[in-house]
């Protein structure tokens, strides 16, 4: 029998994190459930074991060096490896969010956890992606940080926070330039949008479901080896940048 194939899905808790876990477990797959809370940690992998699904616990704060680091070494030790990482953790910083009155330390919490934390989960978990046969990384972005589709006349993407936005629109930028560095490797890397989905990320505003919200990451997780690489995706196809 092979090695089953080992993910690593940050906020993974709850919500589109959750799904994401669930949908990725349901294939036979390990899963890793990087949370920061620990007892919605271990009541989602509890839930996840119920179901079936290989899961264990990774206590994970992105926006921490040190916990980052021992997120590594617990993959490392009790899984032995990694195959797929998907950056899905992310705050939105409260609103409203416009430009004239956005405290600066609004938006440097919402970049430590979207953009940074992505940078800093993602450089730590390089050397076991690399060490994979069809290793992938899994960048959960949104539609809203598409400067062409913000700057299309007639196209309202609604009263979305400032700082969430331009994080998106960074960590869109932050994909491509791992993909750039990355050319000469296995690793597939992809940015993905769930769609407007309802989590308390937006007060359950959302029209979409969880699960329907985690599809296309489970899609760009378990791309075949010769899939695309470098590009952003919904449901529908690609997202313009």
């Amino acid at each position: 029998m092979s090695e089953p194939t080992i993910a690593l899905v940050t906020g993974a808790n709850k919500g589109i994190g959750y799904e994401i876990a669930a949908g990725l477990g349901a294939l036979g797959w390990r899963i890793g459930v990087g949370a920061r809370d620990e007892q919605r940690r271990e009541t989602a992998v509890e839930k996840l074991r119920a179901a079936g699904i290989d899961a264990f616990g990774v206590p994970l704060d992105v926006t921490d060096d040190e916990s980052v680091s021992a997120a590594a070494e617990l993959i490392a030790d009790h899984a032995g490896g990694l195959d797929v990482l998907v950056n899905n953790a992310a705050i939105t910083g409260g609103s409203p969010q416009i430009p004239t009155t956005l405290a600066s330390a609004t938006v440097r919490a919402v970049v430590e956890t979207n953009v940074i934390g992505v940078i800093r989960v993602t450089n730590a978990m390089l050397p076991m992606l690399r060490a994979s046969a069809s290793p992938r990384i899994v960048n959960m972005s949104s539609s809203v940080g598409s400067l062409a589709l913000q700057t299309t006349p007639d196209i309202d993407m609604g009263p979305v926070p400032t700082a969430y936005l331009a994080s998106k629109t960074f960590l869109n930028a932050v994909t491509i330039q791992y993909v750039k560095e990355l050319s000469g490797t296995n690793i597939l890397i992809n940015s993905g949008c769930p769609g407007f989905t309802a989590t308390d990320l937006n007060g359950f505003r959302g029209i979409r479901t969880p699960q329907q919200g985690a599809a296309i990451a489970i899609h760009l997780a378990t791309l075949p080896d010769d899939g695309p690489t470098g590009g952003f995706f919904d449901d529908a196809g690609t997202v313009p940048w």
